[in-house]
């Protein structure tokens, strides 16, 4: 397999594949850690002869042009490959008032316009592409945990804004599930959408700390990014995963998710 931006989930993607005895290569922005520089092309081009699985989990860049696609989506689409994919985000669908949404609603509409551009670029880039559309991610030493621990955890009073989440390694899984699966756009999260202050909640009282207070969201005082999320509010639907991959996520829910985590 070749991965284009071996990040956070890349990277426990590989460790998975690598123990099951796959080569991979990854690429990121200077070559490091095992990784090619993402401009060596010669080097590049050589691991995509050699791959018969394809994967980019790299987002559009901040001009909202789209890197790998730019650089080496010809050869992508030329190349001989039993399988590519691509990590999109559940950002597409832009706000529906918490309603649920499934890979059937439209695109476009939100602050994402750059990735829903990028997703839809990619899915007609080839027949066998996979593309996953992903909502928070969390797992080892990004999560709700981390943030109490470090007393960085906000818990915002927003009636009736839920989130969707999806643990890494169930993101693993969908990946490699889909690897037998037929090509097509998947939401993988998990079962629960919640309140982002009930899971900040719950994380404390794992750790045994206080829970910390509801705020305003202007007094919450979120970065800008931050602040993006709260703009739109919806329910990711995974059952076309679970039919089409045979896919279940190991932690359907982000209570099962932190206590595994904490474990």
């Amino acid at each position: 397999m070749l991965i284009f931006g071996m990040g956070y989930t890349a990277l426990r993607l590989a460790e998975r594949l690598r123990g099951e005895g796959w080569t991979v290569t990854g690429t990121r922005r200077e070559a490091q850690d095992g990784c090619i520089a993402f401009d060596d092309e010669t080097s590049v081009l050589a691991a995509l002869a050699e791959a018969t699985h394809v994967l980019s989990s790299v987002p559009p860049a901040k001009d909202d042009s789209e890197p790998v696609l730019d650089h080496y989506g010809e050869a992508i689409r030329a190349a001989s490959l039993q399988w590519s994919g691509y990590l999109s985000a559940t950002g597409v669908y832009g706000d529906v008032d918490g309603a649920w949404v499934d890979e059937s609603a439209p695109i476009g509409s939100g602050r994402r316009k750059a990735r829903s551009e990028a997703d839809q670029r990619w899915q007609k880039l080839r027949s066998d592409i996979h593309v996953f559309r992903l909502p928070g991610i969390y797992g080892p030493g990004r999560s709700p945990l981390t943030r109490v621990r470090d007393d960085r955890a906000r818990r915002v009073d927003m009636p009736g804004q839920v989130f969707s989440r999806i643990h890494v390694e169930d993101i693993v899984s969908a990946v490699i599930a889909s690897f037998d699966g037929p090509a097509g756009v998947y939401n993988i999260s998990d079962d629960l959408p919640a309140p982002q202050h009930q899971v900040v909640a719950h994380a404390a009282r794992l750790l045994g700390m206080d829970v910390p207070p509801l705020l305003s969201l202007e007094d919450a005082n979120l970065s800008k990014a931050a602040l993006g999320f709260y703009e739109e509010n919806r329910r990711i639907a995974n059952g076309k995963a679970k039919r089409m991959l045979n896919w279940e996520p190991r932690y359907p829910d982000y209570k099962a998710g932190l206590q595994s985590l904490l474990d």
